[in-house]
């Protein structure tokens, strides 16, 4: 691997070890480390990835703790740092199609999808060069004619990066470059069943010319690396992105040493159609909201709250469409949702179709794996809608993480931001009405980080994103995911004589 300058195609057997201080690891035998089968494919193993170690997490933080502390990338100027993100942005755009078909390959999801990822990924690195080339501090002259003060952002240090598997090149770049724009050091610990694209970007980093121990990355599993990065002293701030349950856990790990928390945690978002809503758009959008990524997305709209007086034939006009989505292979361009990330996640989703759970609500479309002969894997589940949740249900407070809509219906305004601020999570919510007054009532009622009005996860690089409540706290992307990962200081200068306080 340490020869290759080109992503490996899709569909040949790949094999890495960790990227450590500017080298790689030798790469697992056939056998051993972690075997990656690719989703919908029967059975093929897509890639073979090195199981780390607590020993592999200490050299890799030892690698960073050395780049911060004594090597140039924090030293240099915030143009050059740009500059090199910008050669980052460069590649990374010349192998978008590779990277691309690796993360349709391992996550599952639609080429046309894994393509935007990129694309999104390339901005990322663009606008933190952006960034990085314009940081700057305050000086305060209002103080007194003796005192003059400046405020300066400081890298924070070495960062621990902990990221999911449904988004894995994503959910790096909306740490990564903003973590090395500000002049941080970093160790990544990527998903152990999507880690292919989070090391094939460590490599362009290096022609990129970021020096050696800035990037490292060690693949694994969560008990065997992901907790000691947690529970490290050599990290100044960990940064991560998964499950509420897990980010708890994290908390619980990096208590001892008091470490630096950035969270992104579960989301169990709401699409509320009011009955002045463009009805075709909303439609469309809840949909897109679901179903997008295989509904294996934090701020996936999973709850439809829709307004009484129209909700008979907008379910029936769903259940339609829903029933009508192209389900299968991620490599064909016409596949619009693609097989489930395992089978055990499958298993896990219909756990929440069963009898006992449902209670008096009714499928009203899919549930149940597709089994025919173009989806005969097990790992595709037919988008899925349920009818008449309850408020109470575990099918409305719980992250499901799969192609499946609750709908609960509403009287009125109130009782809408009532149940949709009425689980535990605030990462993001939509909001069809074409009430203006509406809208921004909505805005200022709904608790999420993120809302979005007649559209639905849509993204600029420019807004930050985060979460409220259990969906954790932390911002990434914009300014504020720049600053995330920087220190303010406070400097204050005395030019003239000070006055003595203590008398002879």
């Amino acid at each position: 691997m340490n020869a290759t300058t080109t992503p490996p195609a899709p569909g040949s057997l790949r094999a890495y070890g960790h990227y450590l201080d500017g080298r790689w690891t030798p790469a697992p035998e056939q056998g051993e480390g972690i075997e990656r089968v690719a989703p919908g494919s029967g059975g093929r193993v897509a890639a073979r990835f090195a199981s780390g170690t607590a020993d592999d997490i200490a050299a890799a933080v030892h690698a960073a703790r050395r780049a911060f502390d004594t090597g140039p990338w924090p030293r240099m100027t915030g143009m050059d740092r740009g500059r090199v993100l910008l050669r980052l942005a460069a590649l990374l755009r010349t192998h978008s199609e590779d990277f691309a078909r690796l993360e349709a390959e391992e996550v599952g999801k639609p080429l046309q999808l894994a393509r935007g990822d990129v694309a999104g990924c390339v901005e990322m690195f663009e606008y933190a060069a952006g960034l990085a080339m314009a940081a700057r501090g305050d000086v305060h002259t209002n103080l007194g004619e003796d005192f003059t003060a400046w405020t300066v952002r400081e890298p924070v240090g070495v960062v621990g990066m902990i990221t999911p598997w449904n988004f894995p090149l994503l959910q790096v770049a909306q740490k990564l470059p903003f973590a090395l724009g500000a002049g941080c050091t970093a160790v990544i610990k990527p998903s152990e069943l999507t880690s292919s694209t989070t090391l094939e970007l460590a490599r362009l980093a290096e022609q990129a010319g970021v020096p050696a121990g800035v990037v490292n990355v060690v693949t694994g599993y969560g008990k065997d690396v992901g907790q000691p990065l947690a529970e490290s002293g050599g990290i100044d701030q960990l940064s991560f992105t998964g499950s509420t349950t897990t980010g708890r856990a994290i908390i619980t790990a990096s208590a001892a040493h008091a470490t630096r928390l950035s969270l992104e945690l579960g989301g169990k978002a709401a699409s509320v159609v009011f009955a002045d809503a463009d009805l075709e758009d909303a439609l469309d959008g809840v949909l897109f909201g679901v179903y997008f990524n295989q509904g294996e997305c934090c701020v996936s709209g999973a709850r439809l709250l829709i307004e009484d007086g129209i909700a008979d034939d907008f379910v029936a006009r769903l259940v339609d469409r829903a029933g009508r989505i192209r389900v299968g292979d991620p490599f064909d361009d016409g596949t619009e949702v693609g097989p489930l990330i395992s089978q055990d996640h499958v298993e896990k989703v219909l756990g929440y179709l069963s009898g006992e759970i449902l209670g008096d609500a009714r499928i009203a479309v899919g549930g149940s794996v597709l089994n025919d002969d173009a989806h005969g894997s097990g790992d595709y589940l037919a988008p899925t809608v349920v009818d008449g949740v309850h408020p109470d249900s575990r099918l409305f407070r719980e992250e499901i993480f799969g192609p499946v809509l609750t709908v609960t219906r509403f009287r009125d305004f109130e009782e809408a931001m009532d149940l949709a601020n009425a689980v535990e999570y605030g990462l993001a919510n939509t909001v069809w009405t074409k009430d203006v007054d509406k809208a921004i009532r909505a805005a200022r009622r709904l608790r999420s980080g993120r809302l979005w009005i007649n559209t639905t996860i849509d993204g600029s690089v420019q807004l930050p994103a985060g979460g409220m409540g259990a969906s954790g706290y932390g911002r990434e992307m914009g300014q504020a995911g720049f600053d995330e990962f920087t220190e303010l200081k406070s400097v204050q200068l005395r030019t003239g004589a000070r006055t003595p306080f203590f008398r002879d």
